[in-house]
């Protein structure tokens, strides 16, 4: 691969630098020239969580010499599954800040930045700004679009993935700078964000732990390629990985004059098909959870979640009926007369199953508000939050 990026070489490794790095000195594809290139290059990663994770350790690890490490978030106990840069005393602080320890741990030779700031419009293009390389491990449509259209605008490579239980997407968008006019960027393979409700987050469909650490290793690999300009960027190319059968396969990504989207990654990742016509949201009334509570004898009560979920704690007398289950109901038979109450972890699932319900007809449709950790923050304590 012809040198792509703008990082000149370092002067000199020091002698600390030549023992901490000869593995990657004794590679054809690094050697000495491609280490000073990684020591003098500035890399960005959105997002300190299960993706930034193993992609901040391996970069700091290579020899990066600056990492910005961009999250506004706090380390709550179930990140721990994957999100493998953090400890359990780190529950309750800053996500930027147990990053920044580990990588310091790891390799103090690293210069680092943290941004504790929510990424938006306002702000993406001067704090990624004067990097080489960006990598997004956000888990949001809203801040996979922001950090795109600013990597498009600043001329920065861009390497992205998603996860989502056990399936995952990978690819590297190249600038116009670099890549000419066969540049593809984010909005090539999705023209218009999903909706919130059509897009399941690991929170409410889980995700596998190892395999996020696999991806995250992967975006990290493809950080470096670039850096050095060596091997084959994963460039007009999607990467799918099922972790279930450990078979990998590739879709051509290609830029479209009018930026449609590719049918065979959407659905995977979206959750939705863009043959399928998508009617208007459907506006439905909230019940709070100690309304539901005190209504319990007169409602018909469902959880939409999962089984393993369902498995942590319901409502009292609730149904169990995956939202996927709901989306399938053609009449309204599947429920009696008198209002019915969907919840889910937290609203999005039962939202999507309320519309639906209403869209067949029953007049008396509700959702709980905040799921069930609104129930156990205002009903039963007992219950564990996930």
């Amino acid at each position: 691969m012809a040198d792509l990026l703008p990082v000149p070489p370092a002067d000199e490794l020091t002698p600390d630098q030549l023992t901490r790095y000869s593995r990657h000195l004794l590679l054809p594809g690094i050697g000495l020239e491609g280490q000073k290139r990684l020591v003098n290059a500035r890399v960005a990663v959105v997002g300190a969580g299960g993706l930034g994770s193993p992609a901040l350790l391996y970069l700091a690890a290579a020899g990066v010499g600056h990492l910005t490490v961009i999250d506004d978030d706090e380390v709550d106990a179930t990140n721990l599954q994957r999100q493998v840069i953090h400890r359990t005393a780190d529950v309750g602080s800053s996500k930027v800040d147990s990053a920044l320890r580990a990588v310091r741990d790891l390799n103090p030779t690293v210069s680092l930045a943290g941004v504790r700031e929510h990424l938006g419009e306002h702000n993406a293009t001067e704090i990624l700004a004067g990097h080489h390389v960006v990598l997004d491990g956000s888990d949001n449509f809203d801040t996979r679009y922001v950090v795109n259209d600013a990597a498009v605008e600043l001329g920065l490579p861009l390497v992205w993935a998603a996860v989502l239980r056990f399936d995952a997407q990978l690819t590297t968008f190249l600038p116009e700078s670099l890549a000419g006019d066969s540049a593809v960027q984010l909005r090539d393979l999705f023209p218009v964000p999903p909706r919130p409700e059509d897009v399941p987050s690991c929170a409410e469909a889980g995700v596998l732990g190892a395999m996020v650490g696999q991806v995250g290793s992967i975006m990290a690999a493809e950080a470096v390629k670039l850096i050095i300009g060596t091997g084959e960027p994963l460039v007009g190319r999607v990467l799918l990985l099922d972790a279930l059968t450990q078979r990998t396969r590739e879709i051509p990504l290609r830029r479209a004059t009018e930026r449609s989207v590719s049918r065979e990654v959407a659905p995977a990742l979206a959750g939705v098909s863009e043959e399928v016509e998508r009617p208007e949201p459907v506006a439905v009334p909230q019940m709070s959870p100690l309304e539901v509570h005190d209504g319990l004898e007169s409602l018909q009560v469902i959880d939409v979640r999962e089984p393993g979920e369902q498995a942590l704690g319901m409502v009292p007398g609730s149904r169990a009926v995956p939202v996927g289950e709901v989306l399938s109901w053609e009449v309204g038979t599947a429920v009696k007369d008198g209002p019915v109450v969907f919840y889910c972890k937290t609203g999005p699932r039962a939202e999507r199953a309320a519309r639906h319900l209403v869209r067949l007809g029953h007049p008396d449709v509700r959702v709980m508000t905040g799921g069930i950790l609104g129930w156990i923050d205002e009903v039963d304590p007992s219950l564990p939050r996930y």
